[in-house]
């Protein structure tokens, strides 16, 4: 049994949104939070699940802010929409599909309104992702952006185009649960195919009993209200939340 823990970090932090604009003309309004002290550190994207960019999300950056980074989560379909119904966050998450490019674009330009900001050290950014948000930072370290490191939450793994070897810059966790029916143990096999062939740095936990969502606590209710294999898992919660902390320090050195 793996027994990790999760560093824990007080500080004070501050938030603010930031609305940008990524090259496709798309608006978007992130939701950044640092430490309140202003120093530079290292900067993580945080992208969200196909709901939009939720409370969950949110919840997130600011804990990265308390535990000593800057983190932007990023709005992927515009307007911060979200929403709770499956059929809405399938049509958004489609639109991204539609184009090729889109996913890269719209992430491409939130790491560089991270990147942009006065309490971040462009030099040391991170991705992080959860379901849909996990292909979205995937994607992006496959499209060769500057990440020192990038984790992917019960995320989708099929890549837009197979990563070749230089392309992806920076170390890759993914954190899968055995028994997501949304992504397969199959295609987790094809993943690490993928990053073998590209001689990428990379690891993937599978988590025993765990399921499509196995990091949100909304994950069960979701799943009720809409028909859809997602679950809960609070110990695959702790020990990914625990493995992406341990990356980020390692990585990023804070």
């Amino acid at each position: 049994m793996m027994h990790t823990r999760i560093p824990q970090m007080t500080a004070n932090i501050t938030t603010r949104e930031i609305e940008y604009t990524a090259n496709d003309g798309t608006s978007f309004i992130g939701y950044f939070a640092a430490p309140a002290n202003g120093q530079p550190v290292a900067g993580i994207l945080v992208a969200p699940e196909w709901w939009g960019r939720t409370d969950y999300t949110l919840q997130r950056a600011r804990e990265l802010a308390e535990h000593g980074y800057a983190a932007l989560a990023i709005d992927m379909y515009g307007d911060k929409k979200v929403t709770s119904t499956v059929a809405e966050a399938s049509q958004w998450m489609n639109q991204t599909f539609e184009d090729p490019d889109t996913i890269v674009n719209r992430a491409s330009a939130g790491l560089k309104t991270l990147a942009a900001q006065p309490e971040v050290d462009p030099e040391r950014l991170a991705a992080i992702g959860f379901c849909y948000g996990g292909k979205v930072v995937l994607d992006l370290a496959r499209s060769g952006a500057d990440l020192k490191a990038v984790a992917s939450f019960h995320g989708t793994l099929a890549p837009k185009a197979p990563a070749k070897k230089g392309q992806i810059q920076g170390e890759i966790l993914v954190l899968h649960g055995e028994k997501d029916s949304m992504v397969t143990l199959e295609d987790v096999a094809k993943f690490k195919e993928e990053m073998n062939n590209a001689d990428v740095n990379y690891n993937v936990i599978v988590f025993e009993d765990a399921k499509h969502g196995f990091s949100n606590p909304l994950a069960d209710e979701r799943a009720k209200a809409n028909g859809v294999d997602l679950g809960y898992s609070a110990t695959a919660e702790q020990q990914s939340l625990a493995a992406m902390y341990s990356l980020l320090e390692r990585t990023l050195s804070i």
